[in-house]
């Protein structure tokens, strides 16, 4: 049984056993406004599919990565600060996670939640829908693009599977980064958009400065 160690200072951890989690490469960076705003012009406008037959265990998230840690545990080692892990495992015992949809800090692993940028149900009913398994569980673990993020349980739970059509994160200093983000993947994932999601898109990247 996996021995798991919460509240212990950092000195405290390493008399444990337990040691800093392996540094991971930066999430990935936005694309510039002037990007997404070709990207999101060239979006296709669709009504949203069904949702007949959705399930998330469809996306299989967290699957194994090649560094044999679930996607969940990369995105955590690779976003949070002074992560550590019990040695041999890859979960995260300590550290601190920001969660930059409302502008507060996790220290509590257990509620550092890993959010998709665009929502598994979104991406159903723009698209996924009509995709393969392998297709999916590519989407659900995508690290190459910035879709996957920390969010405090809060926040996470407000967004749940909304788009920037019905949801924007309580931190407006976010939006313009949310706005090329959540563009940026629709783009590359070949998803559709609505009439309703594009103004809010085009609306936040109006505050863009980049």
């Amino acid at each position: 049984m996996r021995r798991v160690f919460y509240g212990l200072p950092a000195a405290a951890l390493l008399l444990v056993g337990v040691s800093a989690a392996p540094a991971l490469a930066d999430p990935p960076a936005p694309p510039s406004s002037a990007t997404a705003r070709a990207e999101l012009s060239a979006l296709k406008v669709a009504a949203p599919h069904s949702m007949d037959g959705y399930a998330r265990d469809k996306f299989d998230i967290w699957a194994t990565q090649s560094d044999g840690c679930t996607t969940r545990q990369d995105v955590l080692a690779r976003d949070g600060k002074n992560v550590q892990d019990k040695p041999g495992h890859c979960q995260p015992v300590s550290g601190s996670w920001y969660s930059v949809y409302d502008d507060t800090t996790v220290t509590d692993v257990a509620k550092a939640t890993i959010d998709h940028m665009v929502p598994l149900a979104e991406a159903w009913r723009s698209g996924a829908d009509t995709w393969t398994a392998d297709q999916r569980k590519a989407f659900g673990n995508d690290l190459k693009d910035p879709q996957l993020l920390i969010a405090s349980e809060s926040s996470n739970s407000a967004k749940g599977d909304s788009g920037p059509a019905d949801w924007k994160p309580s931190n407006h200093a976010f939006w313009c980064t949310y706005a090329e983000d959540y563009t940026h993947v629709k783009s590359v994932w070949k998803l559709t958009t609505t009439d309703k999601e594009k103004s809010a898109l085009s609306s936040m990247l109006d505050g863009c400065k980049n």
